[in-house]
């Protein structure tokens, strides 16, 4: 099996109904681009409509040192401008998919039939499929070919509605997640205390419930991948 991870994108630059920007959460790519390729295993960009990836401002309010060594990289900019979109994609080429978060994600990876679809390749071809945050929404109607839901009877996380109220976006976001994960059948947990760490493992679908969840769901990726 090859050992590419493909790392799903948002192309949201705002809300919709509100004048405010929107996009990639810059540290759920950075954390864990960062952690699989110091591993060994090389990553490829995607996005539903391919080419530019816009970052969610809000995101560098707080930003780590980390971040901005990958944001003040050119290479790694030229990429977010540049992603696949999902018809240039080859599943076969991936070992695991990574959906990556931001409110961005909730607007444009949910109803897309093509990302779906590499996603069941993966999945089906003994591949990994993890997502952080919001960028669950990304499994949430992605079938398998005996039809049933990727999420059914999964242990899942996801962002919670507590932190979504704790961000004053519950009231702006076209759904919430926690309600959509347990509406398509998925076994939601959460932690204790809303923005640390917290990620459940169901098999090949590991998720993290928050952006502070992103380097510890790489490290159980990793983990996996290598008990492969």
């Amino acid at each position: 099996m090859s050992k590419k991870i493909l790392v799903v994108l948002t192309n949201t630059p705002k809300y919709p109904a509100i004048k405010r920007a929107t996009g990639l959460w810059s540290g759920e790519a950075v954390h864990f681009v960062d952690a699989v390729l110091k591993a060994g295993y090389p990553v490829d960009y995607v996005s539903p409509g391919g080419g530019y990836v816009p970052i969610d401002p809000h995101s560098l309010q707080m930003a780590p040192d980390l971040d901005w060594q990958w944001l003040e990289d050119k290479s790694f900019l030229d990429l977010l401008g540049s992603t696949s979109s999902p018809d240039q994609v080859k599943a076969e080429d991936y070992c695991a998919m990574y959906y990556t978060g931001g409110h961005g994600v909730m607007f444009d990876f949910p109803n897309n039939q093509p990302l779906q679809g590499v996603a069941r390749k993966v999945y089906e071809s003994n591949g990994i499929i993890a997502a952080v945050c919001h960028g669950v929404v990304g499994l949430l109607n992605i079938k398998l070919s005996d039809n049933s839901l990727l999420l059914k009877d999964r242990q899942v996380t996801g962002f919670s509605n507590t932190e979504e109220k704790l961000a004053a976006l519950d009231k702006v976001v076209p759904f919430l997640t926690e309600n959509e994960l347990i509406a398509r059948g998925g076994l939601y947990h959460k932690g204790d205390d809303p923005w640390q760490p917290f990620v459940v493992g169901d098999g090949r679908l590991l998720t993290g419930q928050n952006p502070a969840s992103t380097a510890l769901l790489a490290q159980k990726v990793i983990t996996a991948l290598q008990a492969q």
